[in-house]
């Protein structure tokens, strides 16, 4: 896959860090990757966005920002109220392909949810990725409520003829609760295989080093990493004790 696509049920899922991620993996093992923010919504000018944080955390620093807007809101929403142009997601897409021809490994990290609106005429991160004909890596929640969020986009997905590259938990925390450990067979059934992933809460606040190495823990090999869904399923199995 030489574009990924990565979008997250909702916002503050931990799609940056899970960008972040898989661009450290796949920078360690030698690969050339670039990482595209089409539009970055709630950070002034000359402000560090996402993908400053991606390139503190993965050290990749072939980093591609489109568009950017300082209210947090929408990437149509916030151009229509700073009176500029929208994101230009057709033009995009030939940027994004000629990257891709140049390197391995391109992602694109979205912002808000899969069909969160770039401009006026409802242009979305699900149509970047069929446009690009590439697979979504969906970011999503581990607690209550994620299986509702995670269900409708997987069905938006599914819709619109996207390709799955995975389910991702963007941060899971030291001690779930009963409603976390009870969603891990749901999101897998939902997916309608194993998760690729559960990251660290807090992999955020970790320096490039150890977020090489929590990378490499909470992503499956097909993202690079060594993560096993069936034994973090099995550990995480609730009991009758569990609160």
């Amino acid at each position: 896959m030489s574009v990924i696509v990565v979008t997250g049920t909702c916002t503050g899922v931990g799609k940056t860090v899970a960008t972040a991620a898989v661009a450290s993996l796949a920078a360690a093992r030698g690969a050339s990757v670039a990482v595209v923010k089409p539009g970055q919504t709630g950070v002034p000018p000359g402000e560090d966005g996402d993908l400053a944080e991606i390139a503190r955390l993965s050290g990749v620093t072939d980093l591609h920002e489109y568009a950017r807007f300082p209210d947090p809101l929408s990437p149509a929403a916030a151009a229509r109220r700073a009176g500029v142009a929208p994101v230009d997601l057709p033009a995009a897409v030939g940027r994004i392909t000629g990257l891709a021809a140049d390197h391995d490994l391109v992602l694109v990290e979205g912002a808000g949810g899969l069909l969160v609106r770039y401009d006026d005429e409802g242009n979305t991160v699900a149509d970047l990725a069929r446009w690009l004909g590439a697979p979504v890596l969906l970011v999503v929640r581990p607690d209550l409520g994620t299986l509702n969020h995670t269900a409708l986009t997987l069905e938006a997905m599914a819709h619109r003829g996207l390709n799955l590259a995975g389910v991702v938990i963007g941060s899971w925390p030291d001690d779930p609760d009963l409603a976390m450990r009870s969603n891990l067979p749901d999101l897998e059934a939902l997916a309608a295989r194993p998760l690729a992933g559960a990251l660290p809460s807090g992999a955020g606040a970790l320096d490039t080093a150890g977020f090489l190495r929590a990378a490499r823990r909470g992503l499956a090999p097909a993202l690079g990493g060594s993560f096993d869904a069936a034994a973090f399923r099995a550990a995480h199995a609730p009991t009758k004790e569990t609160p």
